[in-house]
């Protein structure tokens, strides 16, 4: 079967972005509003516990006020008992002294009269310190009972929050158990986040964008030096290596004019912390004309996302598979190759191993996809090596002309490539 092409019609970018953006803006306040709600109940929580212990101040201090209103009538009591002991005594004393002189009559008299002024005095003083006190107790109460309906509205406020975070938190499991159940949710960009990917990607009408993703190790930068004619360690060639060596995107346009091609190699997605589901739209891949989905050892749910993705976006893909010659020489040391072999044997072993790695890549891709409700579509199986030297030695006029033997479908996936992107130029011009 041929490479799926770009099918007729409007893209759904513009036609699902007002039917998804509030679906988008809604899970996102929901988030916030947890946040938001766990915040405030925080901060709630220990506005109540200095409501409490405020509470509990103002009650100490009531019944303090209370000790010291009954110390100060105590006093006065005793103050005043005092006070008619001493007129009592003084009475006798002036009684006593009249009868033996005028003199020290007025003269007890006078002290007596002197005793009872500073008795009267004092228990005046303490009638205004026990109003005083009662006055401060009232104060007081009047602020727990303050301090009491602030905590209460605190606690009615508390539970509202919480109320409504049990809510969100509810909508975050609901959501997150669908994503457990492989249910994942659509995420479609704003027309704001397409200019910026365009403007990212240096997105240009007259060319045509590849972008070329996949898990990471599995040749992405190799294909794509293939694709450009040069070889791994040459100047301007991508970054190869046993480890994932591109950490962002990197543009390559394809060095012959005649290609109007731009190649995008992507960072692995096994080399990025995000979900499979969302790597296509973190890496803004719904802006390319085009996209292949590499692999190497075998189909993973990143490849899977990458393809429902296309399809909702109606971007062609195609996809790969690299390092062929790598898989045939391992099939052919599991059916007994030995390097001592004569050399027809040897090629008797390669054409077995080589179609027994064809015939199971064919097959395992077709049931991927059919697991994953995807339509069977054709895969390309390449090796860096033969893409080299098709690249090498093919021009946009003979890319069919010439069928090399070691060939699996190297020069079909370029002429399906180069025919695409002239046809799209077409189109714009």
């Amino acid at each position: 079967m041929g490479c799926s092409k770009r099918p007729k019609g409007p893209n759904p970018v513009d036609e699902e972005i007002k039917k998804r953006r509030d679906a988008e803006a809604a899970a996102e306040q929901a988030r916030k509003d947890i946040k938001a709600a766990e915040e405030r109940i925080a901060e709630l929580s220990n506005l109540n516990e200095k409501q409490q212990e405020k509470t509990k101040a103002a009650e100490q201090a009531t019944e303090e006020a209370k000790a010291a209103s009954q110390a100060w009538d105590r006093k006065e009591r005793e103050a005043m008992a005092d006070a008619k002991r001493a007129s009592d005594e003084a009475c006798s004393r002036a009684e006593a002294a009249a009868h033996t002189a005028s003199e020290e009559s007025r003269k007890l008299a006078a002290q007596a009269a002197e005793e009872l002024r500073r008795t009267v005095a004092i228990q005046e003083q303490a009638r205004r310190d026990a109003q005083a006190a009662q006055e401060q107790v009232k104060k007081l109460q009047e602020a727990a009972d303050e301090e009491k309906r602030k905590a209460t509205a605190a606690q009615e406020a508390a539970n509202a929050s919480k109320k409504a975070a049990d809510a969100a938190n509810a909508a975050k499991e609901e959501a997150e158990r669908k994503l457990k159940e492989g249910i994942q949710p659509v995420v479609t960009p704003t027309p704001e986040e397409v200019r910026a990917a365009k403007q990212r990607v240096q997105y240009r009408e007259d060319l045509f964008h590849i972008a070329i993703a996949g898990v990471a190790g599995g040749g992405k930068s190799s294909l794509i030096n293939a694709f450009r004619g040069l070889r791994n360690k040459d100047i301007g060639a991508a970054a190869t290596g046993v480890t994932e060596t591109t950490l962002v995107m990197a543009r390559y346009p394809h060095p012959n004019a005649e290609y109007p091609l731009v190649l995008y190699d992507f960072p692995g997605a096994g080399t990025l912390k995000i979900p499979d589901w969302l790597y296509f739209n973190d890496q803004g891949l719904y802006v390319f004309d085009s996209i292949i989905v590499l692999f190497d050892n075998r189909f993973t749910m990143t490849d899977i996302a990458i393809l429902t993705n296309c399809r909702r976006f109606k971007i062609p893909t195609y996809i790969v598979r690299s390092k062929a010659d790598q898989h045939i020489r391992n099939i052919m040391e599991d059916m007994g190759y030995d390097s001592d072999d004569d050399s027809s044997k040897v090629k008797k072993l390669h054409q077995a191993a080589r179609q027994q790695f064809i015939q199971q890549t064919r097959q395992s891709v077709k049931d991927n996809l059919r697991d994953a409700n995807i339509p069977d579509q054709r895969v390309y199986i390449v090796s860096y090596k033969t893409m080299l030297d098709v690249a090498l030695n093919t021009t946009i006029f003979d890319v069919l002309a010439r069928k090399q033997p070691k060939t699996i479908d190297e020069i079909e996936l370029l002429n399906d490539l180069i025919r695409e992107a002239q046809i799209r130029r077409g189109h714009r011009d």
